[in-house]
């Protein structure tokens, strides 16, 4: 395993030989290239390792136990905390809350933060850019409160309209959210600039960090944002695990997204008190093995290097850019001047889903369809794209293969 990040470039070779996956076959013994990162990337060994760690030395219920495992399984839980608050550079362990998901981070703060601030009138902003899970928890809020939805457009290139935006946050605005980098497109969205914009009308903002905490070096301070929703699976870590930073005075603030056990600091019929943040909004027993395998999976990107991995796939990106233009009659949609990881196309006369089957049979993994954007796709004109998504054992041979699948499927539907 690696262990030391420095100034030199990315050894791809020694990163793949940490994810034993990619050492494996299908289709009848064809080599495995993996290019569905922005679905879900594949795990290290010390991420299997530390799974395999908790459950067989350490596996007990987190802080109500004096037992020494209940003990060590808190201490570990707490120690995972820890490891993502540096990773985003949050100000305090009471900023991170531990969520299934980003969805269910976002959901949290849409029912909680959104059902406390939105009244009749009040209006949420978000963009045309957005994925499912950043606009269908704020129609369902806006819809109870009687609030207002408004959608921020995008340009031909899959480039926010900034001056759109700015005109639509207005003084009912209570809440701006969009996400820092497309999963459709691949778009790069300024966001510490829509931060400042929002702020200085006096509303909130939410950053739907899924695709980008792990392309991109992450500092919620800097980025000046009240919420940061992460996804662990997405972060080389477990499925069911989940990341939800939010502003400290904020959280104090929001009541609480579930009841049940551990979010309480005490309970009788007549009243409930609620514990403090982050464990107010971790009602009942948390995915604690997620915990500390997202931990080891941020320990790993550290040691790896987030500028190493930053540069080697924007290399990729531009590699594979280059080789996909060259394919007659294929089309990229998403051409933002500032974009990453993200390869979305469509080909003349050949859906989506026949080119992701093909391009299977060749041993080569990308996503087909509407990738939980349909704004996107409705946006660009398409019911659909075959999508190819980078991460950090990728290589110039996998962008080669999954070009040389494409002539395949020139082939069949020539």
């Amino acid at each position: 395993m690696l262990t030391t990040a420095t100034a030199a470039a990315l050894d791809v070779a020694r990163v793949r030989a940490d994810f034993p996956i990619l050492s494996r076959t299908v289709r009848g013994g064809k080599p495995l290239v993996y290019l569905d990162n922005a679905a879900t990337t594949q795990k290290p060994q010390a991420v299997l390792d530390a799974l395999l760690q908790y459950y067989s030395g350490e596996n007990a219920n987190v802080h109500r136990g004096v037992h020494e495992l209940s003990e060590r399984a808190t201490a570990a839980f707490e120690a995972a905390r820890e490891k993502v608050r540096q990773f985003l550079n949050a100000g305090t362990n009471r900023e991170i809350i531990f969520t299934r998901n980003a969805t269910e981070a976002i959901n949290l703060v849409a029912q909680t933060f959104g059902a406390q601030n939105l009244g009749a009138g009040g209006e949420v902003v978000i963009t045309e850019m957005e994925h499912h899970s950043n606009i269908v928890p704020w129609q369902m809020i806006c819809e109870r409160q009687r609030a207002r939805l408004r959608v921020a457009p995008i340009s031909d290139a899959g480039e926010l309209d900034l001056e759109r935006l700015d005109a639509l946050i207005g003084p009912r605005t209570r809440i701006v959210a969009v996400t820092h980098l497309s999963n459709a497109l691949g778009t790069i969205n300024p966001v510490k600039q829509i931060a400042a914009m929002a702020h200085a009308r006096g509303a909130a903002v939410l950053l739907d960090g899924s695709q980008a905490a792990y392309h991109l070096k992450v500092d919620v301070r800097d980025l000046d944002c009240d919420f940061y929703a992460a996804t662990g699976h997405k972060l080389y870590g477990p499925t069911g695990i989940g990341v939800l930073y939010g502003r400290h005075a904020l959280l104090e603030s929001m009541p609480p997204y579930q009841g049940g056990g551990d979010m309480i600091s005490s309970v009788t019929f007549e009243k409930t008190t609620y514990n403090v943040p982050p464990y107010k909004f971790e009602a009942g027993t948390p995915h604690i093995a997620g915990a500390v395998g997202l931990g080891a999976a941020v320990d790993y990107i550290d040691a790896v290097g987030r500028d190493r991995i930053a540069a080697h796939e924007a290399g990729l990106l531009a590699y594979g850019t280059s080789l996909l233009e060259q394919i007659p009659g294929l089309r990229i949609i998403g051409t933002a001047s500032g974009k990453a990881s993200i390869l979305s196309f469509v080909m003349d006369g050949i859906h989506p889903h026949d080119i992701g089957t093909i391009v299977d049979r060749e041993g080569v993994a990308i996503r087909t369809g509407h990738h939980c954007a349909q704004p996107v796709m409705e946006r660009f004109g398409v019911p659909a794209t075959a999508r190819a998504s980078l991460a950090m054992y990728n290589t110039r041979e996998d962008l080669d293969a999954l070009a040389r699948a494409l002539d395949k499927v020139r082939e069949v539907f020539a």
